[in-house]
């Protein structure tokens, strides 16, 4: 036991000004760590989930929609950097369709469902420090943005790093940042009750908070979910889609058999050696999409019930202080998921939706996909395809992982992705304008530019 380790760790968290709520969760977790818990689930306590209520038989009234969507806040979740893209800012700052910015989309989206529906619907970006400034920024272009006697953000908390064969917390004098991380997004629900806005939402009577990832530009506030959840009364619910080989290594629910609880089950949580198991997406055939709806008085009521906090499963990250240094120091970074509160809520429930309502920008593959010909902003800024066939699989070598290396390889924008099946880049190739592809399209060998014009189609 490291007694002194844990003293060391939330003294240096309560020096940094984190709510009473998120030093109870650490330390929880912290002893979790301690008693040998890695938040393991074997593939024998559960069993697949089946018998889905789904999106489109869901059936609500206008009256129906107005009303729930005027208890709903909108939580996005937009802390990370995009440091895996070769970003130093906030991802939801880059420019992602046309001028616009991932942060601009949400706004446009959330004043038209304003507009529409003549409801409040508050926006709440979950923030750092690092993203904090600059999101704000952008979002100060809305100036009907804002809800009176609300903010538009929140910051998460922040936790320190552990060394991995002591646990105490790091020490790191050349980047003394780098000792401290985000408790992974599950550490919304404690954030949320430390900064007093969900007493705070709660007085104005929102319900029901909406939450996802904010580059996920298809998660948009469906009327209809929030409708069919105040019609039934129901306490927190997934959204969860059909799951195919792509999908494999994301994270699906599952029914806990010894109480038939519905449970969250992310990569980092599957026991060594049944990857073949959590992979098969012929026996979970749906996996989760990270938009979560959750009632807030409810959450207010399991956290005065547990003693201010979450009680979620912990997630044991083992990464170096470091992390594009593999030589500096291990460190164990304590996390949970906000998908893994689905089994603290009794009477939790999942509901299909379309694919479209799950478009995460994680790599430069996908965000040549959001930004091509093949989907439109509509008037309401939601992103819809233009193509009724399945999408392109876009597979980009190297010289294209970060952005600022991709966008100098398309100076004049994406190539016409419409008519094009696969497009795999292996080499070093800058593209024209008005470049087209069609069918499968293979670029590998030498560095090259490729005309303005041209028409892209088998191996080149």
């Amino acid at each position: 036991m490291s007694d002194a380790g844990l003293a060391h760790a939330t003294t240096a968290m309560a020096e940094r000004g984190a709510s009473p709520a998120a030093i109870a969760t650490f330390d929880r977790f912290y002893r979790m760590l301690e008693s040998g818990e890695q938040g393991l689930i074997p593939e024998t306590t559960i069993a697949p989930l089946t018998d889905v209520t789904t999106l489109e038989g869901v059936a609500t009234s206008e009256a129906d929609r107005r009303a729930a969507l005027a208890k709903v806040v909108v939580i996005k979740l937009n802390g990370g950097l995009g440091t895996s893209m070769g970003l130093s800012g906030p991802k939801t700052a880059l420019k992602v369709r046309g001028e616009l910015t991932f942060l601009d989309i949400i706004a446009q989206q959330t004043l038209a469902l304003r507009q529409r529906y003549a409801v409040d619907l508050p926006l709440l970006l979950m923030n750092s420090f690092r993203t904090r400034e600059e999101s704000l920024e952008i979002l100060a272009a809305y100036p009907d943005l804002p809800v009176a006697g609300l903010p538009l953000d929140f910051i998460q908390n922040a936790e320190p790093k552990l060394t991995a064969d002591t646990l105490e917390p790091v020490s790191w004098p050349a980047d003394p940042e780098l000792e401290w991380c985000p408790p992974g997004h599950g550490d919304v629900y404690v954030s949320l009750q430390g900064t007093g806005l969900l007493y705070a939402l709660r007085q104005r009577g929102i319900r029901y908070a909406f939450l996802s990832n904010a580059d996920n530009l298809g998660a948009t506030c469906d009327p209809d979910i929030a409708a069919w959840l105040l019609a039934n009364d129901i306490p927190y619910a997934a959204e969860v889609c059909e799951r195919t080989a792509n999908d494999r290594k994301g994270g699906h629910l599952a029914v806990r058999t010894r109480d038939n609880q519905l449970i969250l089950r992310d990569s980092a949580m599957v026991v060594p050696g049944e990857d073949e198991h959590f992979q098969d997406n012929t026996r979970h055939t749906l996996f989760h999409a990270n938009n979560l709806w959750v009632d807030l008085d409810e959450l207010a009521a399991l956290m005065e019930r547990s003693g201010g906090l979450v009680p979620l499963p912990v997630i044991v990250n083992r990464k170096t202080v470091d992390p594009t240094d593999p030589s500096s120091t291990p460190v164990i970074q304590i996390e949970s998921a906000m998908g893994a509160a689905i089994e603290v809520f009794p009477g939790s429930q999942a509901i299909a939706v379309p694919r479209k309502r799950f478009r995460p920008v994680k790599s430069t593959n996908e965000l040549l996909l959001v930004q091509s010909d093949i989907f439109d902003l509509d008037a309401d800024a939601n992103l819809v395809s233009r193509i009724t066939h399945s999408e392109p699989a876009i597979s980009l070598g190297k010289p294209y992982k970060f952005v600022p290396d991709y966008l100098a390889r398309f100076p004049q924008g994406v190539p016409g992705m419409r008519e094009c099946t696969s497009l795999t880049v292996d080499a070093d190739a800058t593209f024209g304008a008005d470049v087209t592809c069609v069918g499968d399209v293979t670029i590998s060998g030498e560095p090259r530019v490729i005309p303005d014009g041209a028409t892209l189609t088998g191996t080149l």
